[in-house]
């Protein structure tokens, strides 16, 4: 199931040519896998997205692949243990993209050893057959080993433990491109702009290629809507009644820093912080990232910005940790995303409270709408929307297949060291398609920035294999280059456009307005003050 080139205008051809038995609004991690889920059943099926696959909450989460230790404490037993299990699908279907990281809970008062000791050896039993590796307690030297860099007064210990660890944004193309091996018509830059309805009954949408302004009517026998923390405005386009839910967005925030703050291969996991949420320290694209933050927000943004606040929480609560506490100018990128939590109307619980669980509804017009969730369930998310789908639209039932469907790029024997996963390992297969560029034209094999691993051939991959359509496109998602160094981003975009404008036919107007809308934006990632 691979592809030789993923390109839009064949895309759009594609969803032109319905009608279709699903059409999906959204290309985040759980649109882009309602598509896979559909595809592999059989249904024609299609994907709008307004921007790119993955533009919002879906790039922006902590990188992580868990069952979620924090849920215990909830005793949200169902949700971890089904966390878990998808942890296992995703790390066997994509296992050049989602890897084992150890994290390492360090201790500083007695009585931290017996309690999450006990709560680790819980998160292993539900884990059961598929757990990545048995939690241990480790002593001082152990930990201190362990986690180069962490505080070490008062230290008494630590505990560790195994989850998983992925790239968020090249997993979201992974999907798109594996989506589409399996027949899916998937489109980024496609708005939908209206629902179209018949007998009360909705039935496709409207939708404006971003591109060149034309309006595409695509039908189908059944509507999804899986946008994530903007659905009530699609639910709202949809105008009909729905369940006595809603989101409740929160917004979560990261930095990143040197690796040195962190130069070991485990991660800290902080359980409880000021406002008690679990705090990680990562390792990832070599670099040390630190979050997250929990705030309720009403503002429905694509780009969130993290607050001043939320960015003085985080480094003060990873100093408690870090034997060289980060400071402000430590700072390589700031990147926030909005989780799309639900809640049912009219209640007051904090975003804290609020369940992780998804839910999945349907308008009395027959749309369906997917809300809740994380990335680690994005699969069971998929089938239990596309098993409501299939009812609603009235299709031929289909077994859900997903659960052996191998990712775009499968590795069977790709064994990555935690935390140290290179770019040119995540493209799996597709790494030959880079060395096949390189050989042909050698000087695209260099790196184009001395503090980001990003080649001129991954360039020319993205726009030719990959759907990459922007400066934006290549430099925040398929690299990772704005969230990893968004100074580094900034004075790489001329070379990294000159190379894109060469592939796409830009005209040198087109060339510059993508660099200066590039850095315009890349400013947003750095600590207020620095831009």
């Amino acid at each position: 199931m691979q592809l030789n080139r993923f390109e839009r205008p064949e895309m759009l051809l594609n969803l032109k040519s319905g009608p279709f038995d699903v059409l999906i609004i959204g290309g985040g991690a759980t649109g882009l896998g309602c598509a896979l889920d559909a595809a592999t059943r059989g249904y024609r099926t299609a994907l709008v997205e307004a921007h790119d696959f993955a533009k919002a909450t879906s790039s922006r989460s902590t990188k992580l692949v868990h069952g979620g230790v924090r849920y215990l404490e909830n005793f949200d037993f169902g949700l971890v243990a089904e966390a878990l299990e998808e942890r296992a699908i995703m790390a066997a279907n994509a296992p050049h993209i989602v890897h084992d990281l150890k994290f390492v809970v360090p201790r500083y008062q007695w009585w931290e050893g017996p309690f999450y000791g006990i709560g680790l050896k819980l998160y292993d039993a539900l884990a059961g057959k598929r757990n990545l590796g048995r939690s241990h307690s480790l002593s001082r030297e152990e930990t201190v080993q362990a986690i180069r860099g962490v505080q070490e007064d008062g230290l008494l210990g630590g505990i560790e433990y195994h989850d998983a660890q992925f790239d968020d944004a090249r997993m979201a193309v992974t999907l798109a491109k594996t989506a589409a091996a399996a027949g899916a018509a998937v489109v980024n830059y496609a708005r939908v702009t209206e629902l179209i309805r018949h007998e009360g009954h909705t039935e496709g949408a409207v939708v404006c290629d971003e591109e060149s302004g034309e309006l595409i009517r695509v039908s189908a026998s059944v509507v999804i809507n899986a946008t994530g923390v903007f659905a009530d405005q699609v639910r709202t386009m949809d105008g009909m009644d729905h369940a006595g839910i809603e989101v409740e967005p929160a917004r979560g925030a990261h930095l990143v820093f040197d690796r040195s703050f962190l130069p070991g291969n485990e991660a800290i996991m902080v359980p409880h912080t000021d406002d008690g949420r679990v705090l990680f320290v990562i390792p990832w694209h070599d670099r040390a990232l630190v979050g997250t933050t929990d705030v309720e927000t009403k503002e429905l943004v694509i780009e969130p910005r993290a607050t001043e606040e939320e960015i003085d929480f985080i480094l003060r609560n990873a100093a408690r940790y870090l034997s060289c506490a980060p400071q402000r100018g430590d700072i390589l990128s700031v990147f926030a995303g909005l989780r799309p939590l639900v809640r049912p109307k009219g209640s007051e619980h904090g975003s804290k409270k609020v369940s992780r669980e998804h839910v999945v509804s349907v308008s009395s017009s027959g749309m369906v709408t997917i809300l809740g969730g994380k990335w680690t369930t994005y699969r069971r998310m998929a089938q239990d929307t596309v098993d409501m789908a299939a009812r609603v639209g009235g299709l031929d039932p289909h077994e859900c297949r997903s659960r052996s469907v191998r990712m775009h790029g499968f590795v069977a024997d790709s064994k990555l060291e935690a935390g140290l996963a290179s770019s040119r390992a995540l493209y799996g297969s597709d790494a030959r398609h880079l060395a096949s560029i390189e050989s042909t034209l050698p000087d695209l094999a260099r790196a184009l920035h001395p503090r980001l691993q990003l080649t001129g051939s991954e360039v020319l991959f993205a726009a030719t294999h990959e759907m990459a359509r922007t400066l934006e496109d290549v430099l925040a998602r398929r690299c990772r280059a704005l969230f990893l160094d968004a100074r580094a981003a900034i004075e790489v975009a001329p070379a990294v456009a000159a190379l894109l404008g060469l592939e796409l036919q830009w005209s040198p107007e087109r060339t510059q307005r993508e660099i200066d809308a590039f850095v315009r934006l890349a400013r947003e990632y750095l600590p207020t003050g620095e831009a």
